[in-house]
């Protein structure tokens, strides 16, 4: 019975252009059938309509998405001076501090891309806590790798957070430490999204 009305409610919302989300149905405790896009806890449901997946973000619109980030203006000067795509620089900065200037880590590092004293003085950075002198920085480094390792940017990403040699020495694949393991997959799902692109497309 119950399949028979999940079937005949099925074919009337989809003639009517109702389905739009996830659509559940129940029964109350007068037997009356109840249809819901909320599944309240408590109550048995069967799904009816499953939302489908939202759609990636259009090409239109990524660049008003990447636009609207912090330091937008900063990113971008950056990473056209750099040749580097405005998203990953977001991606880096998304994931390395958050945003936060003023944020130093428990090795030292400081700043929007979390810049480590001898990574700042050889990338020209006087103040790592000032958001242009540390974006510039950032950038030119994160070019540095992306040159050194053939525009791969999984193995600049994980380099970026364990360092060159951490890369090369393993003949050019992720490092095992965990926080790289954790950092490289949380770089590229902000680069990805931010590019409008699918969770495993290719870079």
């Amino acid at each position: 019975m119950m399949k028979s009305l999940t079937q005949g409610l099925l074919g009337c919302l989809l003639l009517t252009g109702v389905a739009q989300a996830d659509v559940f149905i129940s029964v109350d405790a007068r037997g009356s059938y109840i249809l819901s896009n909320v599944h309240r806890p408590g109550r048995h449901y069967e799904r009816v309509i499953h939302e489908p997946e939202k759609a990636l973000v259009s090409l239109d619109q990524q660049p008003q998405m990447i636009a609207n980030q912090p330091y937008a203006e900063l990113v971008s000067a950056a990473a056209t001076a750099n040749e580097l795509p405005a998203a990953l620089l977001h991606a880096v900065i998304k994931t390395e501090s958050s945003y936060n200037a003023d944020a130093t880590s428990a090795k030292g590092a400081g700043g929007l891309m979390q810049l480590m004293p001898a990574t700042a003085r050889e990338m020209g950075v006087k103040d790592v806590y000032d958001p242009k002198a540390n974006i510039q920085g950032g950038a030119k480094y994160l070019k540095h790798l992306m040159t050194l390792f053939d525009n791969d940017i999984a193995l600049a990403v994980a380099a970026y957070n364990a360092g060159p040699q951490a890369v090369l020495s393993r003949g050019g694949v992720i490092p095992p430490f965990a926080e790289t393991q954790r950092y490289v997959p949380n770089v590229l799902r902000q680069y990805r999204r931010l590019q409008g692109l699918g969770v495993d497309a290719p870079l």
